[in-house]
């Protein structure tokens, strides 16, 4: 799929994590048994249900296991894991997507501005309204992915309630969802929920080394609460070089390194680009590190590291729960300053800067 004929570049897919692969590549599931031997006891019992909402935190994997589902349920395959033969030919046009069995739905792309548009709109409900009608003629399972579910704006959420309501025969609908509590109730109510939960470190290392991350993949878990969305956002932008400068700031606390604070603020004054926004990336660490010291002050510094040194700076500077106290409350200030300055347009590097410079005011332990 290119922005044109005459230019390679690709456009833009809102259901790909920057510099990952597509869900649709994925051969298998890791680290979800419960949600996969679900759906494979109610395929096997005759009562699959043409509607399941698939929720969860990002990065659990919930559109992986869509994709596994489509290929499972539209190449016949009979194994009791959601795999199916990659050289398949209904496997091939589905990572091609050129199945004609299959149709996702998702966010569409500007056709002047070629950039994404913010939300679903009905014009891509209503194609898969007529994907429904045209395929009907063909007979068979029919596959509809919409992800997310959550992204669609009220006219699309209605159109899709009507499908709902009035399901085509032969049709199983996957809607992936961020935040299910946003979608209409009447749409939940239609649909059988499948819940996805946060990987723990060893499903995280199985995947992180399938993406060929092994290296980092303690770090990376570490910081990323189980979600392999946002190790492989950390990955690509670099963002462990971007913690371990954090944790740096902070090894003489309460003194701080001017230099190196302007250079972290002035990083955060990039501009955004495919593998995501600085300032973002920035201000998330910070509130990590932040996380990590409340919690060192209550629990003891937390393992893994997610940077050389980091237990031992956690350690200094949260000794204790009266610290921990401070550092969450700090935490808390430093989220909501960040969402106002963004609000407001601020200066990203400004904003970043006086950030450290009142988190390096913070009383000693």
């Amino acid at each position: 799929m290119k922005r044109s004929d005459r230019d390679d570049e690709p456009l833009p897919e809102p259901d790909r994590v920057p510099g990952a692969p597509h869900p649709r590549e994925a051969t298998r599931i890791i680290g979800q048994d419960g949600a996969v031997a679900d759906f494979l006891a109610a395929a096997r019992a005759g009562r699959l249900h043409h509607a399941w909402l698939i929720s969860g935190p990002r990065g659990t994997g919930k559109a992986t296991l869509a994709w596994c589902i489509a290929k499972w349920l539209l190449s016949g395959a009979a194994t009791a894991d959601l795999t199916a033969p990659p050289d398949d030919p209904v496997i091939r046009r589905i990572r091609a997507l050129s199945e004609p069995r299959l149709h996702l739905v998702r966010r569409p792309v500007d056709e002047k501005t070629l950039r994404l548009r913010a939300e679903i709109t009905v014009d891509e409900i209503r194609r898969l309204q007529g994907f429904f009608h045209m395929s009907a003629a063909e007979g068979g399972r029919r596959v509809a992915i919409v992800d997310a579910a959550d992204e669609m704006n009220p006219a699309a959420a209605n159109a899709l309630l009507k499908l709902l309501e009035e399901p085509p025969q032969d049709a199983i609908l996957l809607l992936v969802a961020h935040q299910p509590a946003r979608l209409l109730p009447t749409i939940r109510s239609r649909c059988r929920e499948v819940r996805l939960h946060p990987l723990d470190a060893a499903d995280m290392g199985l995947v992180l080394h399938e993406l060929g991350l092994d290296h980092d993949a303690a770090a990376l878990a570490a910081l990323s609460a189980g979600s392999i969305g946002e190790a492989l956002r950390l990955a690509g932008q670099d963002g462990l070089a971007v913690y371990r400068q954090i944790v740096g700031l902070f090894a003489e606390h309460p003194r701080m390194d001017r230099r190196v604070a302007a250079a972290l603020a002035e990083r955060a004054a990039a501009r955004a680009g495919a593998e995501g926004d600085p300032f973002d990336l920035v201000v998330t660490l910070l509130d990590r590190f932040l996380t990590r010291a409340a919690r060192a002050g209550l629990l003891g510094a937390p393992l893994p590291e997610a940077a050389e040194g980091e237990a031992a700076v956690l350690s200094r500077i949260a000794p204790d729960p009266a610290a921990a106290r401070r550092w969450a409350t700090a935490q808390a200030e430093l989220s909501a300053r960040a969402r106002a300055g963004r609000a407001v347009n601020l200066d990203p590097s400004a904003l970043v800067l006086d950030m450290l410079v009142g988190l390096a005011n913070q009383p000693a332990a």
